[in-house]
């Protein structure tokens, strides 16, 4: 037997009862821990018969031992956080015993509770999304972009520099006549249209040939990250040694077959694979675009009071995600004292905060329309996302959690229903 109540925003108490045969028996798993420990004269120490040991321990000390029981406490928790379906928030504390007598043991728990939302006029707010469209050329680029990556270089002995050719050169910078701190180097690479020099060097190099001498005279941008030569003119004297130029290999199915993408052998096939991927990420895109400026209106209609144990939770997992990253791509884990951490959870708060608000604004409008999110839908997502992936359902299921799969797309119905 247990009552729920919200007593503030973001806590609340649940009053459970223990009566009847439970608490009898926990009376009397209470009394034998008791005898256990009881020293009778005449008898070793728990080994007093019952009808003494009775004598000897009050109903009081039983009752007090009983009502001790961390078991006890947590079976009565459960039960009652099960039956009124409490999502807590944090660890719960125990605020007061009501009764604790031979007939009933009642305890009352303080929950740490989802706070309260107040949001109306959440429909009609329009939904922004634009369509999603990919452009021969924008698949012609990807397909460039791993011929490059396939590139051989062919030295041009007598041909001239052209936009995308490497030369090889030295240089000397000078300003005002004299040489400056990084303004020399010797048989550097540069690849001409990269913008990786100051604007303008690499377009006065367009047309030189190998073992040419040509002198170049750019302006420094006025923004420079080195201020001492912002703004100011220099003569870079170039000594090109080579020129060389990339060289496509031809789109043959052997050259597809290194991509390693199932079903995918020709050109053909590939236009069509880039096609499909470039789309699926557009309208990912576009939806998420869409998603932020509906959350944007959402927010302003909302009134909430978010607990800070939400906001660090959201901020700690943030970190998280952070750190395990900088893990796969570096090979190196974050050690962090307490210090570390505080300050992190700082300079994350202002977006954990911001996310936090957004998932409980989401799931008030869930709970208002009735949005659930059944076993099957689970199941047809966990093969959406294995067909996706190219993985198996079950390799599917270990990298995503049920919860974690749930939660997602019961905002994504949530939207659905906003659209």
């Amino acid at each position: 037997m247990s009552e729920f109540k919200k007593v503030e925003n973001a806590k609340a108490e649940l009053t459970v009862t223990c009566d009847g045969e439970r608490w009898q028996k926990a009376q009397d798993k209470a009394f034998k821990k008791l005898a256990r420990n009881l020293t009778v004269k005449g008898f070793r120490k728990g080994a007093a018969p019952v009808a003494i040991a009775r004598k000897e321990i009050s109903e009081g000390q039983i009752l007090y031992t009983a009502s001790e029981d961390d078991d006890l406490w947590n079976e009565m928790l459960r039960e009652g956080v099960e039956e009124h379906k409490v999502e807590m928030i944090d660890t719960p504390k125990i605020k007061s015993f009501e009764k604790l007598d031979k007939d009933a043991f009642t305890i009352v728990f303080e929950l740490p509770v989802y706070p309260d939302v107040e949001i109306e006029d959440y429909k009609g707010l329009g939904w922004n999304e634009e369509e999603a469209v990919v452009t021969d050329e924008e698949v012609q680029q990807q397909i460039d972009s791993f011929r490059e990556s396939k590139a051989e270089l062919e030295l041009k002995e007598e041909g001239k520099a052209e936009n995308g050719d490497i030369v090889e050169i030295d240089y000397v910078g000078t300003i005002d006549g004299e040489t400056f701190d990084g303004g020399s180097a010797e048989n550097y690479e540069l690849t001409l249209g990269s913008g990786s020099f100051i604007p303008g060097f690499e377009d006065q190099l367009i047309g030189v040939g190998s073992e040419e001498e040509k002198d170049v005279v750019v302006t420094f941008p006025e923004d420079y990250h080195a201020t001492e030569l912002a703004g100011k003119e220099a003569k870079f004297h170039v000594t090109v040694h080579e020129v060389k130029t990339k060289v496509l290999p031809e789109l043959e199915p052997e050259l597809i077959d290194e991509l390693q993408i199932p079903d995918v052998h020709d050109e053909a096939a590939l236009r069509k694979y880039i096609y499909d991927n470039m789309l699926e990420q557009k309208k990912e895109e576009n939806e998420r675009k869409a998603r932020n400026e509906m959350l944007e209106k959402l927010g302003e209609k909302a009134k909430i009071e978010i607990p800070d144990v939400l906001i660090v939770e959201e901020a700690k997992g943030m970190i998280n995600q952070y750190e395990n990253q900088w893990r796969q791509q570096m090979g190196q884990d974050f050690s962090f004292n307490k210090e570390m951490m505080d300050s992190l959870i700082d300079s994350f708060r202002g977006e954990a905060e911001k996310r936090v608000r957004n998932g409980l604004i989401l799931k008030e409008i869930a709970r208002k329309e009735n949005v659930e999110v059944s076993d099957e839908e689970i199941e047809e997502e966990f093969k959406r996302l294995a067909e996706r992936f190219k993985m198996d359902v079950e390799s599917v299921k270990m990298s995503f959690p049920v919860e974690f799969l749930r939660s997602d797309l019961m905002d994504r119905k949530t939207f659905e229903l906003l659209k």
